[in-house]
């Protein structure tokens, strides 16, 4: 039952694409729409760090399920990859109000607290692999 659609981020309308692709699949799976909010929140802010920082990446995004003490329960699965600059000090960007950009510096704190699960991979030069969860609770 696992498929992936990825969304292509290299513009501006690679962003909007990503977040409507992302709250479309949410509402599929059954989440509400304040959880709606925090994945396609979570989304805009991976989409727009890959055309910051990157220039260009993918959005990738999978129906995922395991399971649970009271059976098999459904996720959404986010995956933002790039062969961007690469981060050297990951530590460092996940400090609340860190930014490098004019942004407010939410970012990967925030999507961090927006989503159940968050895994970053990234080595300078090669790119980075951003992984986030929300499940269906």
């Amino acid at each position: 039952m696992e498929t992936q659609s990825c969304v292509e981020v290299k513009n501006e309308w690679g962003i909007v694409a990503a977040r409507q692709a992302g709250r479309t699949l949410s509402k599929e799976i059954g989440f509400g729409s304040v959880d709606q909010a925090r994945i396609t929140t979570a989304i805009s802010e991976l989409a727009r760090n890959i055309y910051l920082y990157a220039q260009r990446g993918e959005i990738c995004l999978e129906l995922i399920e395991a399971p649970s003490k009271t059976g098999m329960v459904k996720g959404i699965q986010v995956i933002a990859k790039d062969q961007g600059p690469g981060i050297s000090d990951i530590r460092q960007v996940m400090v609340d109000g860190f930014t490098t950009s004019s942004g407010m510096g939410a970012g990967l704190p925030g999507v961090k607290r927006l989503m159940d699960e968050f895994s970053i991979d990234s080595e300078v030069g090669e790119g980075t692999v951003i992984t986030t969860t929300k499940w269906l609770r």
